[in-house]
């Protein structure tokens, strides 16, 4: 079924209702072509409303930027600036062409192109198209995007596309996964061969990382494993499953990011988590021992495995504290080293179980198990 889209005559009152802050880019742009692109253009014709927006500009992207004021950061090898502008992060770029020297290699940047060269140099159609910043908008779209759009594909612009940037077969899972399209034929038998060995273990991860970050992660992590490009450990989807789930409610929300979460539980290794999802601990102390230190991520891993005990050590048991500390055993004879550190931890293991209640109960209990190694 086709997926309706925003009518042609309506993208300028689209565009002006979706980022009017646009609207002081063109005023300021001193005659220079400046074009809304990619992402944003593609999100603004599905009508999903505010996306991160990327300008490219036939001209200076750092010289648009400062014109336009606010805090500025330049990347002068990739003629691109961001600027904030009303409270929104803008990236600008000069409009480029890009050659790569040897597959999975970065782009070698050429500042010189039209608007034509830089979307021709782009992932996929639907990332394809551009919107000129003027009163009487129209939508560039020389490779068709709009259409793929319509009919949920997604094509690569040119074979050599998964040779130059392997991980574009990565971003092909995420994009599968956050709209529900299908991959082109073509552009399915050419990820099939794309080889994701050529690019760095840094650029691989941050590509799973956006992709353990969407909502649909799990889907999208499937299709990755469908296509050949990643190996799932055992019960990996599952847990993703899981895992997502946890850091959407309480008391997990928040306690570990969702896309570290979820990649770790898609490839693993689980090593921690094992270890505490096979444990059964009997007393709050024996739980805390077991559980502090870990990373937030070993921790929701655990529970996703099963370790329903770690519901109480986030919500009570790793925030108790003692009301005394080593200076109160210092000032009652104690001297400093071990001893001090043997009683504090004494007396938190019994507060924690339930022991001891109140500040002299604690100093007792400390004291007590401060002294023992003297005897």
């Amino acid at each position: 079924m086709p997926t309706p889209l925003t009518p042609i005559e309506s993208l300028a009152d689209a565009l002006e209702s979706t980022h009017p802050e646009l609207a002081a880019v063109r005023e300021v742009a001193g005659g220079k072509s400046v074009y809304l692109v990619g992402g944003a253009v593609r999100d603004l014709l599905l009508g999903g409303g505010r996306t991160d927006i990327d300008l490219v500009v036939e001209g200076d992207a750092a010289a648009l930027a400062a014109r336009l004021g606010g805090e500025m950061v330049e990347h002068e090898r990739f003629a691109t600036a961001k600027v904030r502008l009303d409270d929104h992060e803008v990236d600008i770029a000069t409009a480029r062409a890009e050659s790569y020297p040897y597959p999975g290699a970065l782009p070698e940047v050429e500042p010189t192109a039209g608007i034509a060269a830089d979307l021709a140099r782009r992932d996929f159609t639907i990332n394809a198209m551009a919107i000129p910043l003027r009163r009487d908008p129209e939508l560039i779209d020389p490779h068709r995007g709009r259409e793929d759009l319509a009919a949920g594909l997604l094509r690569v612009l040119h074979p050599n596309s998964f040779d130059d940037d392997p991980t574009r077969a990565l971003r092909a899972a995420r994009y599968a996964a956050r709209f529900g399209f299908e991959l082109e034929p073509e552009t399915a038998e050419l990820l099939s061969q794309a080889d994701l060995s050529t690019v760095s273990v840094e650029r691989r991860n941050a590509e799973l990382l956006r992709l353990a970050g969407e909502a649909e992660a799990v889907r999208g992590f499937g299709l990755l494993a469908k296509w050949g490009l990643i190996e799932l450990d055992e019960n990996g989807l599952e847990l993703a499953g899981r895992v997502a789930g946890l850091l959407s409610e309480a008391p997990w929300q928040g306690i570990a990011r969702r896309d570290a979460g979820v990649l770790a539980a898609v490839l693993g290794p689980w090593t921690e988590a094992e270890r505490l999802a096979a444990a059964d601990p009997e007393r709050p102390s024996q739980a805390v021992q077991l559980a502090r230190g870990l990373s937030p991520v070993a921790l929701v891993l655990a529970r996703a495995m099963g370790a329903e005990w770690l519901d109480r050590y986030v919500l009570e048991w790793r925030t108790v504290t003692l009301e005394i500390d080593g200076q109160d055993l210092i000032a009652a004879g104690i001297p400093e080293g071990p001893a001090v550190g043997r009683g504090l931890a004494a007396a938190l293991r019994q507060k924690l179980d339930g022991e001891l209640s109140g500040r002299e109960q604690e100093l007792a209990a400390a004291l007590a198990a401060a002294r023992e190694g003297d005897e």
